[in-house]
Formats: C-alpha cells, structure tokens, sequence
C-alpha cells in the first residue's frame, strides 16, 4: 500500500494530472460546487489528485452526513465474519426481545431489508427530526416500522439504518464507534473519535466544525445510524481503498472479499449494503451523505474519489461532476 506511506497529514501532493486540466477542473468546482472544500483521488494505490479549498486544510474534518451508513455496513460486516452476528437474515426483533409487537409485519422484517432499504415504514417523508428529538431512538424507529408497505419494496430510511447501529451495540455490548475504532478506524491508521451528543440548539454548529474528531450518539450512547461522523478527504479514500481491495488494507485483511462483493452486488434498487449501486458508463459504487459529501469507488478504473463538503441544501450532483468532468480527467 503506497497511499499514505511516510505521508504527513498537511503534506501537500503534488498532482500527476496536466496543469491545464487541473485549472480548468478547479474552476469548475469553485464556479460550481462551491461548498466543496477537499477533493482526494487515488488511482491504483497513489494519490494522483488532492486538493484543499477555500480556507481548508486537507486533515481538516467535516460531518459527512449519510456516508456513515457505508461505514456501518463494514461493521456489520465484520461483526458477521466474526459471526458476532449469525446472519443478515436474522429477523431485526430477534434482537430486541424486550421490543413490544404492535404490528405482525414487522416480525417478519430481516436485518437485510434494514441493510437493502427494503424494509416497511409507516410515513410517507421520514419524521428525522421527531426520530432525533425522542428520548429513545431506537424504540421510536422501531415504531416506525411496518404499515402498509410491503416487505422488499425499496425505501430509503435512516431511521432504519439507526435499528442497525443498535444491533451493533446489543451485539457487541458497545456502541458501534467503540468497535470501529478497534476494528475498523484502527486498522486503517484512522485516529480514534469520540462519542458527542448534538441538540438542536447545537446541531448547525456542529455541521460547520471542522475540529470535531465525533461521532454522534442517541440518548442511549448508541451511535447514530445513518448520520454523524466527522471525517477528513484522506480517511474517507482509505475506506473506499479497502472497499476496492476487497477488504484488505495495508497487507491485513480487515473485512471478508464476500461481504464486500454481497455489499456491491447489483440489482433492480441500485442499492447494496448501505451503498449506492450507479451503472453509469462505469460501475460507481458510492457511499454518499448530503450535501454533496462522497466516496466513489471505481473498480474498473482502480479509482477511489472522495469528496468533502461543507453543508448546503440542494447542491449540484457529484455524480454528474465525477462522470462527465474528474473520469475524463484522469484517465
């Protein structure tokens, strides 16, 4: 592994891609993704392209808002191979024994359907912030569960990727960034986080903070599900490289190839194990967050592109700027 080898963490990279390119390429981004504020490509195993913007620096960290349900599907991930977890076909009540049924279905509701986004809830626009302002967010997602949906029909919900995290504590007998910063975070040479509880009196200022080092926690200390790590553009391309190498990084193995090629198996949804599933030209296999925050893995291309972004409603695709303008860059 050549990435990050004797590379300190405000070393400036000194890009492979012609100058010309580069420039059209940097004011493209300030004209039109200006919220961007680091931009890390790694082409087989290297950093070909990094760049800080504004007054950022690259170690610099932001909240990557939903890309952290990529990062929970390694941990469950990990938890299976260590068979922690017997499968993700254990029915998701299983786990909570203490749970009272008010709907049949959601008996019948596996981990994979939380994995898939396929499993039932009864809302048409997800109550995110009656979910977070709950005094127990586990129980309220759990209630959300079931109604008049059907189990498999795809709906994307972070209430559901909250259930998940969890599990991972009722397995574990922590929180899901207790494990990742042994099992996960450690392993790819990422410093440890710490837990932080946000309220909304708090939550905007946590979004623009880029020395938090946190993952967010529940009322219970469970970590947030779908949302909540703060994470710099290097750490995020050291995931989407362990994603590409199939689970190994640095010569150690740090989640099973099968779980990897389940996770980015594709299908009708084009959404595997907590990632998005794109076949565009390329296959993009992409853990994305809101406001434009990404990691585009490419395995035909050996490519991992990570974008970090300060918050901003309704921004311009990442896709559209990954496929049409950095690919054609840096092939």
């Amino acid at each position: 592994m050549l990435i990050y080898d004797n590379l300190s963490e405000n070393e400036v990279v000194k890009s492979s891609i012609k100058e010309d390119k580069l420039k059209a390429f940097e004011e493209k981004v300030k004209l039109d993704y200006s919220n961007i504020v680091s931009i890390n490509i790694v082409k087989n195993e290297e950093i070909i392209y990094e760049k800080a913007f504004k007054d950022y620096k690259i170690n610099d960290s932001l909240h990557v808002a939903s890309v952290t349900k990529s990062f929970l599907s390694a941990i469950v991930g990990i938890l299976i191979d260590r068979k922690l977890i017997e499968s993700i076909d254990q029915k998701v009540l299983d786990f909570f024994p203490e749970y009272k049924i008010k709907d049949n279905k959601k008996q019948d509701i596996t981990l994979r359907n939380l994995l898939t986004m396929t499993a039932p809830y009864k809302y048409r626009t997800e109550p995110f912030k009656k979910l977070c302002c709950s005094d127990d967010w586990t129980e309220y997602a759990l209630n959300l569960l079931g109604g008049k949906d059907q189990i498999g029909d795809f709906k994307y919900s972070t209430a559901g990727a909250h259930i998940i995290s969890s599990i991972i504590t009722k397995v574990t007998g922590n929180n899901a960034l207790a494990f990742a910063n042994e099992n996960l975070f450690a392993p790819l040479s990422i410093s440890p986080l710490e837990n932080y509880f946000v309220t909304l009196e708090t939550y905007f200022s946590f979004l623009k903070d880029k020395n938090k080092r946190v993952w967010i926690v529940d009322t219970k200390n469970n970590s947030a599900g779908g949302w909540g790590l703060s994470l710099n553009v290097r750490e995020m391309s050291k995931f989407g490289q362990l994603y590409l190498s199939k689970g190994v990084f640095n010569n150690n193995r740090i989640i099973s190839e099968d779980w990897i090629n389940d996770s980015w198996k594709n299908n009708k949804n084009s959404y595997g194990y907590l990632w998005w599933l794109i076949d565009n030209k390329y296959m993009l296999n992409c853990a994305i967050g809101d406001g434009g925050n990404i990691i585009c893995v490419i395995p035909e291309l050996n490519v991992v592109i990570s974008i970090l972004c300060e918050f901003k409603p309704r921004v311009k695709d990442r896709i559209e700027l990954i496929t049409n303008t950095i690919i054609p860059m840096i092939k």
